[in-house]
């Protein structure tokens, strides 16, 4: 990675929020609520905060540590550790697993969040009297998802090619506080509409006979895993661009912090609107009281109550809530895109407006492929990268730093960071941590889903 100033975060709070917004995702605003309304509220809620700390945290320290040692693309950051040419190359190998993995990732996440953005164009459409164009931007027509796609990824692209600070840096800083902005104005105005009240009671009331159901406990590893996008190697590359003093453990708890801030507001927001829904008549449950759509929620549940509200309420209601869900859709897209962008720029040396020109048109045109068969591929591709892939190289990673990294050299770059002690407590746990426990917990994950 060149050092030069561009290639770097300029500031803490530019860090802060690029890497808070690579972890805020649509698995934090439409995946938290969804898992926590079909795993027992408050039960869920209180496992996913619990795990976030011995698991989430300590593994985010581990990707960026890699990260800033390397200062350099994935594959070659990991090569960089191993002290043999066999350890080298496992590591290499790693790395650019999860290069592909995160390239794979952008083909249903664009498709996603193409959906987001049409779906925010809907209401404006319906205010003007658009009606035919509305119903258009809501169905799932081909034509809508291949032109919504690639919208989608045309605007990532567009902040990738102007660089770290001026693109990555500066957007996250608008971004990010925007976002937090909407959602807490959103739970505040749900939270004064009749049903809300029950939603609420549901989600911060846990039924502590639940909390060690196999279901809940999965659930909430498997959100944990993903809302901070651990084993894409988004925060090896944002790792890469940090300083050499800066203090690794107190930026990735900033970026925690916030990461499960905005999943309990979207919660907050969430689960007492579909109690709304209910209470205005919307069926949201079947008769069993399991969750109708839980996959779709956020588009039959959340539309449903915005058309049984008032007037022009509606459309507005539905255009803040889809802005908000394309820009979480936006500020993770941009990290996963970058991936493969810093590493195509390395290994060529092609600059970035071509490098992100031609990682662009490549996630296009593996989108598009998913678009035209969707039925057989929009699933598959979540499944071999969300629930296969990404486990299996936040395995490696753990195994790979605990094991592999010499104890001196791993101490040697703890010791770099600005006010930071070594003999500390916290850093004499955390080497043995990631060691031990984390691939352990990691393989729980790992066997639930392949016997799922």
């Amino acid at each position: 990675m060149s050092s030069t100033d561009s290639n770097h975060f300029s500031s803490r709070i530019g860090f802060i929020m690029a890497a808070a917004g690579s972890a805020v995702g649509v698995g934090n605003i439409w995946g938290f609520p969804t898992q926590a309304a079909t795993h027992g509220g408050g039960a869920f809620l209180l496992v996913y905060l619990v795990l976030i700390v011995i698991l989430g945290y300590p593994m985010l320290i581990a990707e960026l540590m890699i990260g800033r040692h390397g200062q350099t693309n994935p594959a070659d950051a990991m090569a960089k550790i191993g002290n043999t040419p066999i350890s080298k190359k496992i590591g290499k190998l790693i790395g650019f697993t999860s290069i592909i993995t995160a390239t794979l990732i952008c083909t249903f996440y664009s498709i996603l969040s193409g959906w987001f953005v049409s779906f925010a164009a809907a209401p404006v459409a319906g205010a003007f009297g658009f009606s035919q164009a509305s119903a258009w931007l809501t169905d799932f027509s081909l034509s809508r998802n291949l032109i919504f796609t690639t919208i989608f990824i045309l605007m990532v692209i567009w902040v990738i090619r102007q660089g770290v600070q001026e693109g990555i840096e500066k957007w996250s800083k608008r971004l990010m506080p925007l976002l937090l902005l909407i959602l807490v104005l959103g739970v505040v105005y749900i939270l004064t509409l009749p049903g809300a009240m029950q939603g609420l009671k549901v989600l911060l009331v846990p039924d502590f006979s639940r909390i060690w159901e196999a279901d809940v406990l999965i659930g909430a590893l498997g959100q944990t895993f993903f809302s901070l996008t651990i084993g894409t190697a988004a925060m090896m590359v944002y790792g890469a661009y940090l300083g050499k003093k800066e203090n690794i453990a107190k930026l990735t708890a900033y970026v925690t912090l916030t990461d499960s801030s905005v999943a309990l507001l979207a919660a907050l927001m969430i689960i007492p609107a579909m109690y709304v829904a209910q209470h205005n008549g919307v069926q949201i449950f079947n008769e069993s009281g399991g969750l109708l759509n839980s996959d779709t929620l956020v588009f039959t549940v959340l539309p449903a109550l915005f058309a049984t509200l008032d007037g022009s309420l509606q459309y507005i209601l539905a255009f803040v809530f889809f802005v908000l869900m394309t820009i979480a859709g936006l500020t993770s897209a941009i990290s996963i895109v970058e991936v493969p962008t810093s590493y195509l720029m390395e290994k060529t040396s092609m600059e970035r407006n071509k490098a992100a020109g031609f990682i662009g048109a490549l996630i296009i045109f593996l989108s598009l492929i998913v678009v035209l068969n969707f039925d057989t591929l929009f699933g598959f591709m979540i499944t071999i990268t969300t629930e296969r892939a990404q486990p299996l190289v936040a395995l490696g990673i753990a195994v790979y730093l605990g094991w592999v990294w010499k104890r001196n050299n791993l101490l040697q770059e703890i010791q770099e960071q600005q006010d930071v002690d070594s003999s500390r407590l916290f850093w004499r746990i955390w080497p043995i941590y990631v060691r031990y426990i984390c691939p352990l917990l990691i393989t729980l994950i790992i066997f639930q889903l392949f016997n799922g």
